[in-house]
């Protein structure tokens, strides 16, 4: 088998064509992404990701973002319509039951997601919703102070891990004064390093124990006024020294327009700021080739990493779905579901 490329990627559509399936053969990337485009109903996705491993002769970690709310891919009338995080940490009542009510749901999540042979979901988000936090991030944060943060996040988490899926945390050092949608500009945070530290910073100190993290496509003046996040050897230092996240460090996706040059360009810079893999999500050919190319293998400490965060890859504990379910209608007072 060729060495394995320091990328994740995603496909076309809700099957694997001819030509993806033999350049997943060759490139390999570590890992695949799906997205809405690729689902239909459950026994298409389960044939789709048994098809992705298969092309690459191994069992390739899959990757979706099923946060609930508006960025949720797998959706009724196959799969549970979940509100978004915030509202639904603010529905319980108190910390200790709005972190219970996070475990149950994401324990839920995890089995919805193992059913059909996805092993990895990319929540919780642990930035720090704030009052000018942009639209498109506020609603999918777990809370307003680090503590209702840390504390969401984390049994969000491991209820994933709990129904054998592996969580992402995101965006790792902190999204949460954006006042940008990164998908279409670059945000740049002016909080002095003191503020970042304090707030931003924090949830992801906490969580710096969990097996894989992905970036922000953020700039932030006080530590590097010129790169974001994602491309700057100063934040990634930050993340793997001062927040002490050891894990397995992913970008956001470079398709997004907060990153300047093409994908080739953006993928090497990725890489030489330290990120470990890059993502890139849109299942275009000519970008992934390009991607593929400038990535490079998945070698020494990065695969170190991934391989430590696939040996946390575990098989689901038993549940009772009707009892959990139960629970958390208590939890949140009947109402469960978006």
């Amino acid at each position: 088998m060729s060495a394995l490329a320091a990328a994740i990627l995603g496909c076309s559509g809700p099957r694997l064509l001819p030509q993806e399936r033999d350049f997943f053969a060759e490139a390999p990337p570590w890992g695949f992404i799906l997205f809405a485009r690729n689902v239909e109903e459950p026994g298409q996705l389960a044939a789709l990701t048994a098809d992705m491993r298969a092309a690459v002769g191994r069992e390739a970690p899959i990757l979706i973002d099923q946060e609930g709310g508006r960025v949720q891919r797998m959706r009724p009338p196959h799969w549970r319509l979940w509100r978004p995080p915030l509202e639904q940490m603010h529905a319980a009542e108190g910390l200790e039951n709005a972190a219970r009510a996070m475990f149950l749901r994401h324990r839920l999540i995890a089995e919805e997601l193992r059913a059909v042979g996805i092993d990895v979901n990319c929540a919780p988000t642990a930035d720090l919703a704030r009052p000018e936090t942009h639209s498109f991030l506020r609603n999918r944060c777990f809370g307003e102070d680090v503590a209702s943060v840390v504390t969401g996040a984390r049994a969000a988490a491991e209820g994933l891990m709990a129904g054998g899926v592996l969580p992402v945390i995101k965006h790792i050092p902190g999204h949460g004064r954006a006042r940008l949608d990164s998908h279409l500009a670059l945000p740049v945070v002016e909080a002095d390093a003191a503020a970042l530290r304090a707030e931003d910073f924090a949830p992801f100190k906490a969580l710096a124990d969990l097996p894989l993290a992905m970036t922000a496509h953020l700039k932030y003046l006080a530590f590097d006024a010129e790169r974001p996040a994602t491309q700057s050897p100063e934040m990634i230092s930050l993340i793997r020294q001062e927040i002490g996240f050891d894990g397995l460090l992913m970008s956001d996706d470079l398709s997004m327009e907060a990153l300047d040059g093409g994908v080739a360009e953006r993928s090497a810079a990725s890489i030489a700021a330290g990120c470990d893999l890059v993502l890139h999500c849109n299942g275009e050919m000519g970008e992934m080739e390009a991607v593929i190319g400038a990535a490079g293998a998945l070698e020494g400490r990065a695969l170190d990493r991934a391989n430590s965060a696939l040996d946390r890859r575990s098989a689901a504990q038993a549940i009772d779905i009707l009892a959990v379910e139960e629970e958390l209608r208590i939890l949140l007072g009947g109402e469960v579901y978006g």
